[in-house]
């Protein structure tokens, strides 16, 4: 698997890309039955396999495929119920047909566990443990019914490249989707205003620049946090592909400031719409900040109300 066209690789100072298929369309919903009122009802089970086909021959982003390089991602539990916590619990089934037990450390981690509303809301960036069965679980609250999105983003014991497979899961209970919020340069999380510099350019490589402040004051002792200062996520909206990069530089490098800016570098392939989640550690804990961007040439416009369009479960 060849880094430049996989995605959620985890490196540092690397500009990680969406592969094409721009076809792969937005899963249906099949979970969920149209109801009253134009809510849904997310059905029982807690797994949904199907993924939209890619147009033969193209190479298929990132999480959208539950197997992939002879790796296949079984969900095993998840929790029941909106609001109540429960176990998660998977495992990557390997080549072979045995689960996998050997995983590299990727930005101190064997696991990172991606979870989120297909409505792009309840972002949750977790690391469960494994057994000495190759069965991964984590503690965790989905908060809403309906249907979400899992992404197992990992590099196999001497497998090269990561991979990020990805599944459904699904909450019982009334659903109605978020509406969509408007794109947005600025975010704000627990009192800390986050502006975004430069834009997704569809096919190109940009450079966007995260600039962290708390009371209008830049903050200039962000903490490590996995080996960096900062960790992004870009989901596309109509598919929810996923791209998982990392900021140029590293802490200890003797060249990367804690502060107040976390500079990336990123490719897309389509225009349309982007849902960016920027985790960041100061004062010992971990938030994330969430955008709403358009890949389309031009720069991200401000925010009209200096405010974030969503808050994140973490």
């Amino acid at each position: 698997m060849n880094t430049a066209t996989r995605l959620g690789v985890y490196g540092l100072g690397l500009a990680v890309a969406f592969a094409g298929a721009f076809g792969a369309g937005r899963l249906a919903d099949p979970l969920l039955p149209a109801a009253a009122d134009g809510a849904a009802d997310a059905g029982g089970g807690h797994a949904h396999d199907d993924t939209a086909p890619a147009p033969a021959g193209a190479p298929v982003p990132a999480g959208l495929q539950v197997a992939a390089d002879g790796y296949r991602l079984e969900t095993l539990a998840a929790p029941g119920a909106a609001d109540e916590e429960g176990d998660l619990s998977f495992r990557v089934i390997g080549p072979g047909g045995d689960p996998v037990t050997g995983f590299e450390v990727a930005h101190e981690k064997r696991m990172h566990l991606i979870v989120v509303g297909r409505d792009l809301t309840g972002y949750q960036h977790l690391h469960p443990r494994m057994d000495g069965d190759g069965v991964w679980t984590v503690r965790t609250t989905l908060d809403d019914p309906g249907p979400y999105r899992m992404y197992a983003d990992f590099v196999p014991m001497g497998g090269g490249d990561g991979l990020v497979l990805g599944t459904d899961l699904a909450v019982p209970g009334a659903y109605r989707p978020a509406d969509p919020p408007p794109v947005s340069a600025t975010a704000e999380v627990d009192g800390y205003e986050v502006e975004l510099s430069g834009a997704l350019e569809p096919g190109a490589t940009g450079d966007l620049t995260f600039t962290v402040r708390r009371d209008g004051a830049e903050v200039t002792d962000l903490e490590p946090y996995l080996g960096a200062y900062g960790h992004l996520v870009a989901l596309r909206e109509d598919d929810l592909a996923y791209l998982h990069v990392h900021p140029e530089g590293a802490p200890g490098d003797g060249a990367t400031a804690p502060g107040p800016d976390i500079a990336f570098r990123a490719e897309v392939p389509s225009a349309g719409g982007y849902r960016l989640y920027l985790d960041f550690q100061h004062g010992g804990e971990v938030r994330t900040a969430v955008f709403a961007v358009d890949a389309d040439g031009g720069a991200a416009p401000p925010a009209e109300d200096g405010g974030a369009p969503e808050e994140h479960g973490h």
